[in-house]
């Protein structure tokens, strides 16, 4: 059986206490690794320069095949990078900048 993990994890950087949510962290380390892609980081790319798109859209600016543009959507969906609108029988593909800025401030505090 796994053992437990603690809800919180402390790191020491000279005299001062970093306090991590480790539930946090490894939601952090979930869109890292997704962003941590050429390929998604591209996507993002797009994404960011049209704001939302279809994946056909996404596919035919990239010249990818739809099966891969697909798998990388839902990795970077699954990471909480993207979200999704369907209009009709259309799904749109748009960033969540909100998520975004959460993981990018989680970093700079790391990094600071």
């Amino acid at each position: 059986m796994r053992k437990a993990k603690s809800d919180a994890i402390v790191l020491k950087k000279g005299q001062q206490d970093i306090l991590l949510d480790y539930n946090e962290l490894r939601k952090a380390v979930l869109v890292l690794r997704a962003v941590n892609h050429k390929l998604r980081q591209r996507m993002i790319d797009l994404l960011e320069e049209h704001q939302r798109m279809t994946v056909t859209d996404i596919y035919v600016k990239l010249r990818l095949e739809q099966s891969v543009a697909s798998q990388h959507l839902a990795i970077l969906r699954k990471a909480g990078v993207v979200i999704t609108e369907r209009q009709g029988k259309f799904i749109f593909y748009g960033l969540d900048k909100s998520r975004l800025t959460q993981i990018s401030q989680l970093v700079e505090d790391l990094a600071a």
